[in-house]
């Protein structure tokens, strides 16, 4: 099985839908994708998500389904404290490493940095929701690991967030949320392709064939737009 990730195109976040060059963003992976043979196209709940997944949908004749678990993870502290009140994962990566602290520290969810954010939960839920929809197309979730359950060769695309997305991948690499968070940084329409293979019966582990691919967009132009 082969799941191609794709972020969102550029995004009007308060109206949670896709810009003018967002659409363009969708155009373009769209347009990326057209000769993949995509057997499910599947996407966040949110807009600007969904809108994405419209535009390489069209190509296919596929519907898209979308989940509820794969929108994307909140930021700010859980008791109201000043403390991550404000902010998002990138700038805490950030901030992590100018001071040299360990993004791979397995226990990070206690730590004082994301002990009192509410993201841990998001990421909670984006890691069980992704291991359910794992398992209901043949792969079970056993330690760091997956047990193929039956033979499986969809390719599907899963349209989502730069925050989910490295949640999700996390997941199935077994990695800490800060260290796939550093590693993965998806641009707009980022296309990374995640395969799971194996014999039926038997553990199997992810493995990348493509990492944060934007080479569809590089002649789109879109700093105009940025904090609009």
């Amino acid at each position: 099985m082969k799941i191609i990730f794709v972020r969102h195109g550029h995004p009007d976040y308060r109206k949670d839908c896709l810009t003018e060059i967002g659409h363009l963003h969708g155009k373009a992976v769209a347009l990326r994708l057209r000769d993949e043979k995509i057997d499910k196209i599947c996407s966040s709940s949110c807009g600007r998500a969904r809108e994405t997944a419209e535009h390489i949908a069209k190509y296919h004749s596929l519907p898209v389904e979308t989940f509820d678990f794969m929108r994307e993870i909140g930021w700010g502290s859980i008791d109201g404290t000043e403390l991550f009140k404000n902010g998002h994962p990138w700038l805490t990566i950030d901030d992590m490493i100018e001071k040299g602290e360990n993004l791979g520290a397995p226990d990070f969810a206690t730590g004082a940095r994301f002990s009192n954010n509410k993201t841990i939960f998001d990421i909670e839920r984006v890691a069980n929701g992704f291991d359910e929809w794992l398992f209901s197309l043949g792969y079970k979730r056993e330690g760091n690991y997956y047990r193929v359950l039956r033979k499986n060769d969809d390719c599907i695309v899963m349209a989502s967030h730069g925050g989910s997305s490295s949640a999700a991948l996390a997941r199935m690499f077994s990695l800490p949320f800060p260290l796939m968070t550093a590693i993965i940084r998806p641009d707009y329409t980022a296309v990374t392709v995640v395969a799971l293979e194996g014999e039926e019966g038997k553990l199997t582990i992810p493995h990348f064939e493509l990492v944060n691919d934007t080479k569809h967009i590089r002649n789109i132009e879109a700093e105009k737009y940025y904090g609009k």
